[in-house]
């Protein structure tokens, strides 16, 4: 405990220090004790050292480490004690009354030992002193002992806890990927036989639509190849389009050579009878002369051929005999004149 008022160290090197500066040293001191309590208050926080938490299952005691233990309870006992005080002692006498001196006081020198000796008056004082101050230090030095075999033990426990755990860590992982990879082959496997099994029912499913289909898809192909389904693009477009285009056209050309040859018998039947008139009016050695009007293409065929046919047949009495056959020879030229132009057309369309 530090009390300003108490002086420390030597008093024969105390200086002497004016009354009007005592306040002020006075407060220099206090500041200096308050920086001192902070600087000790500062080391304090920074050597305590806090305690880890427990692991699982277990908790801190609190232990005494002074030098006398103290028992500890929640309820503080409580003791009975009766004593019974004395009588009111009567009043004092009043003092009587000294009145202030007035003189002059006298002093009386003693001598160095006649009083006490101050070198044996203040051994057992000073062996008080130095026994409590060493005993007070070796209290200390063994508390900063313990103190530190206690941190030394926390020590100790705090890394055999900390390799605990890493190794409870390390066993707790290696079992999660043991499970994990027990749960992943079990779900390879699982999956593996799901495949096998879809293939098995694949190929059975796909072995009994191929003797299924084996017949029938024949048929089924027969029937829609019968029914029109089926078929050539080329064949269809000839049935379709070609064919009855050409025979449009043959039945068209048809009716054009057969209308040419009704005309063709009609015009050789006329000119027949018209020379079959003339030739039964007229005497054969007669020469016809030709109408006033312009004579055609068929006219000028037919007069060519008669002139062919008058100078080829000699002028004698079997002439009427052999009038059939001139006038079928006559016939065939004029019907050949006729189809040429047929035959050309013919050839036109089936080039094109």
């Amino acid at each position: 405990m530090y009390d300003p008022r108490v002086v420390r160290g030597n008093t024969y090197a105390l200086q002497v220090i004016p009354a009007c500066t005592h306040l002020d040293l006075f407060e220099i001191q206090r500041q200096r004790e308050a920086r001192r309590r902070a600087l000790a208050r500062k080391r304090a926080k920074e050597q305590v050292q806090l305690t880890p938490e427990p692991v699982e299952g277990r908790e801190h005691v609190h232990v005494q480490t002074e030098l006398y233990l103290e028992e500890i309870s929640d309820r503080t006992i409580e003791v009975d004690v009766e004593c019974q005080t004395d009588a009111f002692l009567d009043r004092p006498p009043t003092p009587f009354f000294i009145p202030a001196k007035t003189g002059r006081d006298v002093a009386t020198q003693i001598e160095e030992g006649e009083l006490f000796d101050f070198d044996i008056e203040v051994e057992p004082i000073l062996e008080v002193l130095v026994g409590k101050t060493m005993e007070q230090a070796l209290l200390e030095v063994m508390e900063e002992e313990e103190l530190a075999q206690l941190w030394a033990h926390q020590r100790a426990y705090a890394e055999l806890r900390n390799a605990e755990l890493a190794e409870v860590q390390r066993l707790e992982e290696q079992d999660r990927r043991y499970r994990e990879e027990k749960e992943r082959r079990k779900l390879q496997h699982m999956q593996m036989l799901q495949k096998q099994k879809e293939t098995t029912e694949k190929i059975a499913a796909w072995a009994f639509a191929k003797r299924y289909l084996t017949d029938l898809i024949p048929s089924v192909f027969s029937n829609l190849r019968e029914s029109g389904f089926f078929y050539d693009p080329i064949e269809r477009d000839i049935e379709t389009e070609f064919l009855p285009w050409l025979m449009t056209e043959v039945e068209e050309t048809l009716e054009k050579k057969v209308l040419g040859r009704m005309m063709l018998d009609s015009l050789i039947r006329t000119v027949v009878e018209k020379r079959l008139a003339a030739f039964s009016q007229e005497p054969l050695s007669g020469q016809t002369e030709a109408p006033a009007e312009e004579p055609g293409p068929i006219d000028a065929a037919l007069q060519g051929a008669d002139e062919i046919e008058a100078a080829d047949l000699p002028v004698t009495a079997s002439e009427e005999s052999d009038q059939p056959v001139a006038e079928e020879q006559l016939s065939r030229r004029i019907s050949f004149h006729l189809e040429e132009p047929d035959q050309a057309e013919t050839e036109d369309l089936e080039t094109e």
